[in-house]
């Protein structure tokens, strides 16, 4: 990834801190953000002790427009002039895994899930788009609650699958190469215990990044199973 940059939201923990720290390894200048400040500080100490690249990091909200738009503004700034990838990870699930009944959601946490999780991906997409560089590619971390119901999911199953359909819209729409990520369970604050480490998987955002192939991935969701049998 020498001579690219990225953008990955929601970077200070889980699969945005792997993905970001993968990237800056492999040579990418990477622009991340976080809402603590104090925590996406910390996270570009990290990346740039790992990375060639230059690092960049606000504080920044992906329910707030104008937050990513300063975020991907400075990015394109960042290293190599422009973007060539773009990580929309930040995401939210108010309530515990497998504990959440949809039916005793409060509308506030369902409102709030799809406003981070659905509106936050189509914001840092669409403010990228004046920004990218030609071929490149946008990302969204998946999984498969989005497309298979699990009990006690709550609110935030159905927000993923209308992230899903954000990524197919702009792969529809525009130009570039859009496609979702599913790396199968992995432990996160998010998921809960359980399934892969963050860092056991970084490699294949680097893979779709770079090596995917367009066609099997633009609209798509490219899985675990792909991915190993693309790189073995």
């Amino acid at each position: 990834m020498h001579g690219t940059t990225a953008v990955v939201t929601g970077a200070t923990s889980g699969i945005g801190r792997a993905v970001a720290t993968a990237f800056a390894e492999a040579g990418a200048s990477v622009a991340v953000c976080g809402r603590d400040a104090s925590a996406v500080g910390d996270l570009v100490n990290d990346l740039e002790a790992v990375g060639e690249g230059e690092v960049t990091g606000l504080r920044a909200d992906v329910r707030d427009e104008f937050d990513v738009e300063r975020l991907v503004e400075t990015a394109s700034r960042t290293g190599p002039a422009g973007i060539d990838v773009v990580v929309a990870n930040a995401g939210v699930f108010h309530g515990s895994p497998g504990e959440t009944s949809i039916a005793e959601e409060s509308y506030t946490a369902f409102d709030e899930a799809f406003r981070t999780n659905v509106r936050g991906a189509f914001a840092t997409f669409k403010e990228s788009l004046p920004h990218l560089n030609e071929g490149a590619r946008l990302l969204l971390p998946t999984g498969s609650v989005a497309r298979d119901a699990k009990p006690g999911l709550g609110g935030y199953a159905p927000s993923k699958a209308g992230a899903e359909a954000v990524v197919r819209q702009f792969a529809a729409d525009t130009e570039y190469v859009a496609g979702c990520v599913d790396p199968g369970k992995v432990e996160t604050d998010l998921s809960g215990p359980g399934g892969r480490a963050p860092e056991d998987v970084a490699a294949m955002f680097v893979w779709a990044a770079t090596e995917c192939d367009a066609e099997d991935l633009d609209g798509v969701v490219v899985d675990l199973k792909t991915w190993k049998t693309a790189t073995r």
